[in-house]
């Protein structure tokens, strides 16, 4: 069995080949889940003219649409680093309202900010529920996606 990096590598190389968004997009979203073994992947992109973060992807659920300083993924941006939440219930930012709209039962996310070539943050990739949990591992791993993510969007445009 390859090693995770030389999964990543080829990952980012394959990314970058597919010829349209919403090609990449699932592409991203099928090997974040499969390589982290999340169960449900989205990208969140900031748009800062409007103040808000929607998703481009989300997984199981139509478009989200909320301000861009609320929630884990608002948190994300403005630490700008990556976040564990493994008992999202308990953190304040988390928008379990989300949850009751798309009928999903969040038990714990992992986000990781997207920064486009000049080191500003441009989106969120957010991946949820994990068996057993997210680790600090898996942080490492999200930051490549997010690289990767990043390259393709610059690219192709959202």
């Amino acid at each position: 069995m390859e090693n995770i990096d030389t999964r990543l590598a080829d990952f980012g190389k394959n990314l970058l080949d597919k010829t349209s968004l919403a090609e990449g997009l699932d592409y991203i979203s099928m090997n974040a889940k499969s390589m982290i073994g999340a169960e449900r992947c989205s990208i969140f992109i900031y748009n800062q003219e409007e103040n808000e973060l929607w998703t481009t992807l989300a997984d199981g659920a139509e478009k989200i649409v909320i301000p861009y300083d609320i929630g884990i993924c608002g948190q994300t941006i403005r630490v700008g680093k990556p976040i564990i939440e493994n008992e999202p219930y308990d953190n304040s930012n988390f928008l379990s309202d989300i949850d009751m709209q798309t009928g999903y039962y969040t038990q714990n996310v992992l986000t990781a900010p997207i920064f486009d070539s000049r080191r500003e943050i441009i989106g969120v990739l957010q991946l949820l529920n994990k068996e057993g949990g997210f680790h600090k591992k898996d942080v490492e791993r999200i930051s490549s996606f997010s690289d990767h993510v990043s390259r393709f969007i610059e690219e192709k445009g959202v």
